[in-house]
């Protein structure tokens, strides 16, 4: 397509529906001098993968998340038909995106970022600079990026227009800008004409939100799980190893790294939405339209959008092939989790949220849609019987 280059063949080659798009402001890319408040970086994905735009970028850049490694990045020139070709990234998109090794990790993550910039693209405030996920207030998220959908009462840090480049860190409450909130289209704020939609979905803001921050627990999880497990295995890695037979030591910090991914999958510490959300640029029905459903229709990719993201609290994400990549021991831990919670044996205050009916039906949907929990299940019922090996996971 003229002007936007493979954007649009390679987003029909991948499946991704331009509904998707997102559009980011803030310079926190690979291209940050193409970037400001006329020419955002539209973004579009999938349950895996991301393609990011900018107009008149010389390449696509690519992430998706591989059931192995994580995140993985590759760049696609895109002006010289001779030179069509996925150039694997490792080294430039890994000076932002390597960020676990702050904390010990060392692996490489998705990035969400709520950063308030000027219309240059430049920050207000760096120190509400912030990396967000399902637990944030929704009135911290979104800085630095466009917001469209009905418009409503919702209060973010989406669309916000400050001309004025702040040469100093201030509290971001005493600047004087435009806060527009939620707007139906974006063609009044510059112009849309080179992108593929005049949209940048709340709906699919929330989901992009949400997806990076699961694949972010899951990669950590992989990474340090499969360290830790070969330290205490005699350097020796094992991805088939069950549950029962990591080493004793193994097992108490591999639950801990474990336990935040069971919480996030059941959106334990979401934050509950503060009315009715409604996006219009038609993600809503393409999301939702892929869901494995069971026989009664049910699918974990329903959307809510009053109180809470999804209708029912389990992520889609549990299907995932990050999630399916974990190590055995690890997939078994987290099915154990989430049998215990969804029947009840579980009561600790972290799940109180959880109604019954809920539990009841999310162990109805997963029996009939995720094979491996079924059997996972099965297994653990007849260790507790005497039927075979214990494999129940400890919690």
């Amino acid at each position: 397509m003229p002007g936007r280059g493979y954007l649009d063949s390679l987003l029909q080659a991948l499946g991704i529906d331009r509904s998707s798009q997102t559009l980011v402001y803030s310079k926190t890319s690979l291209q940050f001098e193409l970037i400001r408040a006329a020419t955002p970086r539209a973004i579009y994905f999938d349950d895996d993968t991301y393609v990011a735009w900018p107009p008149e970028t010389k390449f696509l850049e690519i992430t998706t998340m591989d059931s192995v490694l994580g995140p993985v990045f590759y760049t696609l020139p895109n002006t010289d038909p001779a030179a069509t070709r996925f150039d694997r990234e490792t080294l430039r998109c890994l000076t932002c995106h390597d960020t676990f090794s702050l904390t010990g990790g060392g692996v490489p993550r998705f990035l969400f970022m709520s950063s308030p910039v000027t219309v240059s693209g430049e920050p207000l405030a760096t120190e509400i600079s912030i990396e967000t996920t399902d637990a944030t207030p929704l009135q911290e998220r979104w800085g630095g990026w466009y917001v469209t959908g009905k418009p409503d009462s919702l209060v973010h840090l989406g669309n916000i227009q400050a001309s004025d480049p702040v040469k100093r860190p201030m509290d971001f409450a005493s600047l004087k800008v435009n806060r527009p909130g939620t707007l139906e289209k974006l063609d009044g704020v510059f112009d849309t004409r080179p992108y593929l939609t005049n949209h940048s979905d709340v709906v699919a803001l929330l989901v992009f939100e949400h997806q990076v921050y699961i694949e972010n627990l899951i990669t950590r999880a992989n990474f340090k799980a499969r360290t830790l497990v070969a330290r205490e295995n005699d350097g020796q890695v094992d991805d088939s190893l069950p549950w029962a037979q990591l080493p004793p030591k193994a097992q108490p910090i591999v639950k801990a790294m474990l336990e935040p991914l069971v919480k996030a999958l059941l959106l334990v510490d979401a934050a509950p939405l503060p009315g009715r959300i409604t996006g219009n640029s038609g993600f809503d029905s393409w999301f939702q339209a892929q869901g494995l459903r069971d026989r009664q229709g049910r699918s974990l990719r329903e959307l809510d959008l009053k109180t809470r993201l999804f209708r029912y609290p389990l992520s889609y994400m549990v299907y995932s092939a990050g999630f399916d990549g974990l190590p055995a021991y690890a997939r078994e831990y987290v099915y154990g989790r989430l049998a215990d919670v969804l029947s009840g044996r579980d009561h600790s205050a972290s799940y109180a949220r959880l109604s019954a009916a809920d539990r009841a039906t999310l162990l109805e949907i997963l029996r009939a849609t995720k094979p491996a929990f079924a059997a996972a299940e099965e297994s653990a019922k007849s260790a507790s019987t005497g039927g075979g090996p214990e494999t129940q996971p400890a919690g």
